[in-house]
This record gives C-alpha cells, sequence and structure tokens, in this order.
C-alpha cells in the first residue's frame, strides 16, 4: 500500500512536468533573457519567498554565486531569506511582511531582477517585494502556482510571471525547482555556449 502511494507521488509529479513542459517554456526562457540581461549589465538577482520557496531562493543563489553545471564567472544573487539578523529585526520593529520589502529598496538598484517564489501567489511579503522592486525600477520574475493569486493583479508587463497551473503545493514547489534549473542552464548556455550537460 505504501509502495503505491509513493509510486503515485512519483507519477503526478512526472505528468505535470510533462504537461507543463511546453506551457511554461515561453515565460521560462523570458525570465532567462530577463536575469541574463541583468547580470550582463553588472546586476543582481535578489531572491525571497516562504518555507520551501525560501530554500528554493537560496538554492537559486547558491547555483548563480557557486556554478550549476559547469566552470563559469561567478554571477550575482543574493537570497533575502538568510540573514536571521536582519529578518527578525525588521519583522520585530516593523511587520513580518516588510522583511523583504525593506531588504529590496536597501539593495536593490535599477537593471537588477527581483524573483519572488510564492506558490499561492498570496504571499503578503513576497508581494511587498515585489512593489518594493517596481519602486527601485526591477525586473521582477516570479514563480507562482494555483492561477498566480494576487500576483497577477501585482505584475507589470515588462515583469515575467511563470504560474504552475496546480493547486498542490508539493507539485508546484517540485516544477518550481524544475524552472530553477532551467534558467541556470539557460543562463550559462547563453554565456558560454551551448553545449551538452555532463553526465
Amino acid at each position: 500500500m505504501m509502495e503505491q502511494r509513493i509510486e503515485q507521488h512519483f507519477i503526478d509529479s512526472a505528468d505535470l512536468k510533462y504537461q507543463c513542459a511546453q506551457a511554461l517554456s515561453k515565460p521560462i526562457a523570458a525570465a532567462i533573457q530577463a536575469i541574463l540581461a541583468c547580470v550582463t549589465s553588472g546586476g543582481k538577482v535578489l531572491a525571497c519567498g516562504n518555507g520551501g520557496s525560501a530554500a528554493d531562493a537560496q538554492h537559486f543563489s547558491a547555483e548563480f554565486v557557486g556554478r550549476f553545471e559547469r566552470e563559469r564567472p561567478e554571477l550575482g544573487a543574493i537570497a533575502l531569506t538568510t540573514d536571521t539578523s536582519i529578518i527578525t529585526a525588521i519583522a520585530n520593529d516593523y511587520d513580518f511582511t516588510s522583511i523583504f520589502s525593506r531588504q529590496v529598496r536597501a539593495l536593490g538598484q535599477s537593471g537588477d531582477v527581483l524573483l519572488a517564489i510564492s506558490t499561492s501567489g498570496n504571499s503578503a511579503n513576497v508581494m511587498a517585494a515585489v512593489e518594493a522592486a517596481h519602486q527601485r525600477d526591477m525586473v521582477v520574475v516570479a514563480l507562482t502556482g494555483r492561477g498566480g493569486g494576487k500576483m497577477n493583479q501585482a505584475l507589470r508587463d515588462t515583469d515575467v510571471h511563470i504560474c504552475v497551473p496546480h493547486e498542490r503545493t508539493a507539485r508546484v514547489q517540485e516544477v518550481h525547482l524544475l524552472t530553477i534549473h532551467c534558467i541556470c542552464d539557460g543562463v550559462d548556455a547563453q554565456l558560454m555556449g551551448d553545449q551538452e550537460s555532463p553526465v
């Protein structure tokens, strides 16, 4: 019985990824171009999210500052989810909704990109970060699910919305991780030329 349940998770995840391959390839390609334009102009990506999405923000930043699958110069990325002193000071002195937006206003500049991750599209602190990014003339790349939530109304025409068409948080997060890997691979391919990924 447990084995069947586990197998169903694999099947459901694979099915959703297969469905998303065509639907999300265009916005993911647009995200790659936006991030590429940012980093080749000396800009940086600020990434944020809550819970599993916070882990995704950190994962993305690690792949950029370190490397993805091949050697290349470091790329500028900062996860806004990692500095506990900043996060707790802002949450304590202001409120939890401000933990990312204050960092975006402090660190973000015109030409930078905000990678805003929210499976529901309704996270108040991520929405506040989007608003702060727009104040700084930054492009937003939003990773959402469940129809995009309030993020749909907050994004501008110059932003990129990658919305996973599913209601279940775990499935959305699985596609978000694959999306992050696609972005890292796409940026590397544009910077260093297309080549087969290492085995």
